[in-house]
């Protein structure tokens, strides 16, 4: 599956995994104890480290994106759901995406490739462009975040709240990734390294039969 950048920013690199065959479920007790132990570790701290928070947050608003509130990156939220006790748990695949999330510091899309017709693209939101992220119908503003769409049309996901029309369901067999990062962090600078281990643990724990990975991002 390609992937097209259409975001100029230097410091912009994520990671892309496009994963087929897998399988939502119970967590396997290893994923189970694994996330389990993180959880535990980072309730104990202040995470995303302040260089990757940091560099998260600028890499947001150079489109004109406020991340803060409850628009703050979605790895901030997982953070602060450990800190208080509320670590959500919902199947496999998002325990997967969780996991890493938890590990690097970074905000990440897992969503139904079944939503995406043809390739995928990176783009900045435009102004008045919104979508649905709940079940209770609410909507986020887009406009100038980062944004994986669907083609040139339809965003799907974000760093902060992915859509309802992308999210995983029970019946999902094929999976698209995005870890979003930036150049300005040792996270992102090792992008390559987790694209590989999110394509590892899909294959691992997802049930995943083929996985690839690869970065994208403006050439330095």
């Amino acid at each position: 599956m390609d992937m097209e950048n259409q975001i100029a920013d230097p410091a912009f690199i994520a990671g892309v995994v496009v994963a087929a065959g897998v399988r939502a479920g119970p967590a396997a007790p290893e994923l189970e104890r694994e996330l389990g132990e993180l959880v535990l570790l980072r309730s104990t701290e202040e995470f995303p480290p302040p260089d990757v928070k940091e560099a998260i947050r600028k890499l947001l608003k150079k489109g004109g994106f406020k991340p803060s509130g409850r628009n703050k990156p979605a790895s901030e939220y997982l953070a602060q759901a450990a800190r208080e006790g509320r670590f959500p748990r919902i199947n496999n695949l998002v325990d997967i995406n969780n996991l890493l999330s938890l590990e690097t510091g970074l905000p990440i899309s897992l969503l139904d490739r079944a939503a995406f017709s043809g390739r995928a693209s990176l783009r900045y939101g435009l102004p008045g462009e919104k979508y649905v992220f709940n079940n209770a119908g609410q909507e986020i503003d887009l406009s100038g975040l980062i944004c994986v769409c669907s083609g040139p049309g339809a965003p799907l996901g974000n760093p902060v709240k992915d859509s309802m029309a992308g999210k995983l369901k029970a019946e999902t067999e094929s999976v698209l990734g995005v870890i979003y990062a930036s150049r300005d962090c040792e996270a992102g600078r090792n992008i390559a390294a987790h694209a590989r281990r999110f394509a590892e643990l899909l294959q691992k724990f997802g049930g995943a039969k083929e996985a690839q990975n690869f970065v994208v991002g403006r050439q330095t």
